[in-house]
């Protein structure tokens, strides 16, 4: 954690954040690997576990991370919940997953929260579209308008999906002062609809779009963290740790001075929630 507890003044809590499409532990280095590989996305194998090794490494520094494409406990990943075994790998006290799609006993592909912070409410919300599957996380921070709000979302491949999508995002976060939208939104920020998303919720971002897939040759900006303009981003970056089909994104970001005093949120966290 940041400068946990002692930085409650007026230059306000510092958070590192992270978003990563995990692909559920699987690596693919090619496009090629989609058909010759495609059978470790059904069955299990052991080179998923030393995987997910890894990225519960990488992530340990971090304070907030949000996972897509992660399993919560199916024949492929050995029956294993992936965003558990992360938390606890990574030494996070508070983690959370959303199963948005299920194929039997064989896959589960879930939206997946781990938390430095103590939430006050997490909750879970089916999105819209045409196919049903996606989900918004959302983790609340305090309480009242001041309160911060992190949505985790992987969103829909067709444009008329994500607009309605977009809007449904848009009246989650409508409440709140402090919001934090990041995932794997399947869209650069040049797209029409996420440009409308972005001036009615004041949501800011780096000034250019910063490609994240393929991650063996990164040509499109599909990964974002978008950010409302009461928090200051202090740097962003998109990591080279290529497990998945997806590149991480991380930001830092400042929270404002009295958002401790103003949202009633605990800051840091300490005992892990039962």
């Amino acid at each position: 954690m940041n400068e946990a507890g002692e930085n409650q003044g007026s230059k306000g809590a510092s958070l590192r954040l992270l978003t990563y499409n995990i692909q559920a532990g699987t690596s693919t280095e090619k496009y090629q690997d989609y058909l010759t590989q495609g059978w470790k996305h059904v069955l299990p194998h052991n080179q998923r576990v030393a995987n997910l090794e890894t990225i519960a490494r990488f992530i340990a520094s971090f304070d907030i991370v949000g996972l897509q494409e992660v399993d919560d406990g199916s024949l492929r990943t050995g029956f294993l919940n992936q965003t558990q075994f992360l938390a606890e790998r990574a030494g996070f006290p508070f983690w959370s997953h959303q199963s948005n799609r299920r194929v039997s006993k064989i896959a589960r592909t879930c939206n997946g929260l781990l938390s430095r912070l103590r939430p006050t409410e997490v909750h879970d919300h089916k999105l819209p579209g045409r196919i049903p599957g996606r989900g918004a996380l959302v983790a609340i921070y305090g309480e009242g308008a001041a309160a911060l709000v992190v949505v985790i979302v992987h969103l829909a491949l067709g444009r008329r999906s994500r607009r309605s999508q977009l809007a449904f995002i848009e009246e989650l976060i409508a409440p709140y002062q402090n919001a934090i939208v990041m995932g794997d939104l399947n869209t650069s920020l040049g797209a029409k609809e996420m440009q409308n998303f972005l001036e009615a919720r004041d949501l800011h971002v780096p000034e250019a779009d910063s490609h994240t897939f393929p991650s063996w040759r990164p040509r499109r900006a599909l990964d974002h963290i978008l950010v409302s303009g009461s928090l200051k981003v202090e740097s962003f970056e998109v990591a080279g740790l290529s497990l998945s089909d997806h590149l991480p994104v991380t930001m830092n970001v400042r929270l404002p001075g009295q958002w401790l005093v103003e949202s009633g949120a605990h800051y840091p966290v300490v005992n892990p929630v039962p």
